[in-house]
């Protein structure tokens, strides 16, 4: 299952979003309104919980300065990875979009894509108004 969020415009340079997007603590900022838990587990790993859904954990698999994160599941039954790529426009400016990618059985992949693209959509969207 492929899915991914709109484009989203920052007035940033690529490299201070690819700073900002490096530093999993901010993640925290990033998340729904929703969100029951957030825990930095190491310095490239966080967890995360949303009411009524189990605990994820994800870890900094890749990295590509500056235009490329590369976060994965690290444990649990579910294997995926969400992936920011960045843009640079012009040096103040620079497109972000989150991809998500996971190989799931047809019955999960449906019940799981409009919370999962909800999900990344309020990521994506949240980046502007936390850098």
């Amino acid at each position: 299952m492929n899915l991914e969020s709109p484009k989203v415009n920052v007035e940033k340079s690529s490299q201070d979003i690819f700073n900002f997007l490096s530093d999993i603590k901010n993640f925290e900022g990033l998340m729904p309104e929703n969100i029951s838990k957030f825990e930095v587990l190491e310095n490239d790993k966080f967890l995360f919980a949303l009411k009524g859904m189990p605990e994820i954990i994800l870890k900094k698999k890749e990295v590509i300065p500056p235009n490329k994160i590369v976060l994965g599941a690290a444990g649990g039954k579910l294997d995926f990875s969400l992936v920011a790529e960045i843009n640079e426009t012009n040096e103040n400016s620079s497109d972000v979009q989150l991809k998500f990618n996971g190989d799931f059985n047809p019955m999960m992949a449906m019940m799981i894509k409009g919370p999962i693209g909800k999900f990344i959509e309020t990521l994506v969207t949240s980046i502007p108004k936390a850098i």
